[in-house]
């Protein structure tokens, strides 16, 4: 049976949502006769898009239009409605957790809206405020199709390729590799937009709270994987494909003062385990998997199974995206599979590497 919310404990999970400088801007807003932040309060839109907690929250909470019919954020939005119901299970099952779910996904009408929330109140500190921030990430994601399109892509792929990830609502409230992932691609649009200092000063607060360092610049694909996220590196000319699978502690840097295109270009599908670093321009081939902890220095050629310091090759990979099975191990079939292709002369292979 779904949970259900009364008035005042929507009210409340509006409330217990918000951290204190969010309050105090809603207190001075009635305090002012209310006029928040100076900014004249949006038309409220018709009842089937209004929030119940609009009393408590009302520049926010009202106002921002809907991501456009045909775009992918829509009434047909499955992973929308799969993070819904998971949400309701969830608060039936912990009901102390309902306030906060309530407010982060139920009072939401799309993805992006609750998307943003999160991100909101997780990177907000005294002086970049959750509710600067919330209107910054809204008008970046409901206005851009190509990060519309990346949040599915991406909270898929941790659904499907991390064991850890339980279930939808679990990359999108808790897993800091999904929120610094997300984060950066509205730094990377505001990059492009012109407003390179407000990226670069995202770039920074993500580094701070999530442990993670992308630069804004730099080109991230669809359907990434950052697991764990801890210790990721990621340089500003840096370029990675669609369906790739990072590990934590990863670098893709330069290797000295020089400028211009210096960092590496990484292929669809690549698997890059535990705390490889690789540095230069060098071009990491579509599928290839780098083993835990190894150095990379030169270019790897495609589907090519690479380990050690500085890495050789000592193997190649049959899968078109390792990224996708997620295979670290060495196992018995590899090994008989190295026996043969020796045997008829292709290269010899070895051990690859351990998940951590």
């Amino acid at each position: 049976m779904a949970t259900r919310f009364s008035k005042a404990e929507e009210d409340d999970a509006a409330c217990l949502s918000l951290p204190d400088n969010m309050l105090s801007l809603i207190l001075a807003k009635h305090q002012n006769g209310g006029e928040a932040f100076n900014r004249p309060t949006p038309p409220s839109p018709s009842d089937s898009g209004s929030y119940p907690f609009e009393k408590i929250f009302p520049v926010y909470a009202r106002g921002f239009s809907r991501p456009d019919s045909d775009s992918l954020a829509n009434s047909l939005d499955h992973i929308w409605e799969a993070v819904k119901d998971e949400a309701k299970l969830e608060a039936d099952k912990e009901p102390i957790l309902s306030s906060f779910l309530y407010a982060s996904i139920l009072s939401h009408d799309c993805l992006e809206q609750a998307l943003a929330f999160v991100l909101a109140n997780r990177l907000q500190n005294p002086t970049l405020l959750a509710t600067q921030l919330l209107d910054t990430f809204m008008d970046v994601i409901l206005h851009d199709r190509g990060i519309q399109r990346a949040i599915r892509l991406d909270v898929q792929a941790f659904k499907d390729r991390d064991p850890a990830c339980l279930s939808y609502c679990t990359a999108l409230l808790y897993l800091k590799g999904y929120h610094s992932l997300q984060s950066y691609r509205v730094a990377h649009v505001l990059w492009n937009q012109g407003r390179k200092v407000l990226a670069l000063a995202l770039q920074s607060r993500i580094s701070e709270v999530f442990g993670v360092d992308i630069h804004p610049a730099a080109k991230v694909g669809d359907g990434i994987l950052l697991d764990h996220g801890t210790g990721v590196v990621i340089g500003e000319t840096a370029v990675i494909g669609n369906r790739v699978s990072l590990m934590h502690g990863v670098t893709l840097g330069g290797t000295g003062k020089e400028v211009g295109d210096r960092h590496p270009k990484v292929g669809d599908g690549a698997l890059i385990g535990a705390c490889v670093t690789i540095l230069g321009n060098v071009k990491i081939g579509e599928g290839a998997m780098i083993a835990s902890s190894s150095l990379v220095l030169k270019d790897v050629g495609p589907h090519s199974m690479m380990a050690g310091t500085p890495a050789k090759v000592i193997g190649y990979v049959d899968e078109k995206d390792p990224s996708l099975t997620m295979k670290h191990d060495a196992t018995k079939e590899f090994f008989e599979h190295v026996a043969v292709s020796f045997v008829e002369g292709r290269p010899n292979g070895g051990s690859a590497t351990a998940q951590n």
